[in-house]
């Protein structure tokens, strides 16, 4: 427990996504209420991103070899550049990472997390997101995706992202978009977007998007970190120039989450996607999603 003074219990009638603290205020409360995210900038501190960004650069060398971390790359550079950052695309579950899970227990991003899922407090899911240039043959464009999708647990309400920028993150650099207010819609059916050759594994997208939807593109300085709810539609988009686009990231939900059962519901097929990579990758027999 970070604190002992939240209210697991919101406010009934005003307050639904936030939980009663002295940490936002209640223009900030109201905000995220509204939109279903919250900008803080410069929370995370320039001296933590460097050791982030050194540990990166370690496990794309190999020289450190985080058990249970799932490392995503772009195969068609890998003859160019080999074992190198211009290749790792993201770092996925790095809790057994010292360095890198040292993001999700910093006391000033519980500090926010708090208000969202009360004071205790599970990391479910990290990511260290490496965007890289766009090539013509893979493009690192994510979808409009509500993240509860991927994960069987509930209530969405005390489910939270928290994402970090580790660099100037801008359109030009494929920065996060958001559609304000879908965090009040409930979970929509997803899948792989008709592209052609140009999908990422479990990169699934909302099937039924309404394109012309407005969107808010964050831009975002380096350590700014935006907190926002599962449901939220949001995506990101491709990196037009010749560097990286870094980002660090992990969901939080409250510990008192209950696990679901996701056969005939629209996450049932996700299901299926993930226990034939598991059995493919672990020769594993029986899995569930959890």
């Amino acid at each position: 427990p970070t604190s002992a003074q939240v209210s697991a219990v919101p406010q009934p009638g005003r307050f639904c996504y936030t939980l009663d603290n002295d940490v936002l205020t209640t223009e900030q409360r109201q905000f995220y209420e509204d939109n279903g995210y919250l900008l803080i900038k410069k929370l995370v501190s320039d001296e933590d991103i460097e050791r982030f960004r050194k540990e990166f650069v370690r496990i794309c060398k190999r020289e450190v070899n985080p058990p249970g971390a799932m490392i995503m790359k772009d195969e068609s550079l890998k003859s160019q550049y080999g074992q190198s950052e211009k290749v790792v695309n993201k770092v996925q579950d790095f809790q057994e990472d010292k360095e890198l899970f040292r993001y999700c227990t910093l006391p000033e991003v519980l500090r926010y997390v708090e208000c969202f899922t009360g004071p205790n407090i599970m990391a479910m899911h990290t990511m260290l997101i490496n965007k890289l240039p766009d090539s013509d043959q893979q493009t690192f464009l994510h979808p409009m995706h509500q993240d509860l999708h991927y994960f069987p647990f509930r209530p969405a309400a005390r489910i939270v992202c928290s994402w970090t920028a580790m660099e100037r993150a801008d359109q030009d650099n494929g920065c996060l978009f958001v559609q304000p207010g879908t965090h009040k819609q409930p979970l929509k059916p997803h899948g792989y977007p008709q592209w052609e050759g140009k999908t990422n594994k479990l990169f699934h997208g909302l099937l039924d998007e309404d394109e012309k939807s407005p969107k808010v593109h964050l831009v975002m300085e380096k350590g700014d970190t935006v907190f926002f709810h599962p449901l939220l539609f949001h995506g990101s988009g491709i990196n037009k120039t010749s560097g990286f686009r870094k980002s660090i990231s992990c969901h939080f939900a409250s510990s008192e989450c209950y696990y679901i059962d996701v056969k005939n519901t629209s996450q049932e097929h996700l299901e299926k996607e993930l226990v034939e990579m598991v059995h493919k990758k672990y020769n594993a027999t029986s899995v569930e999603l959890r």
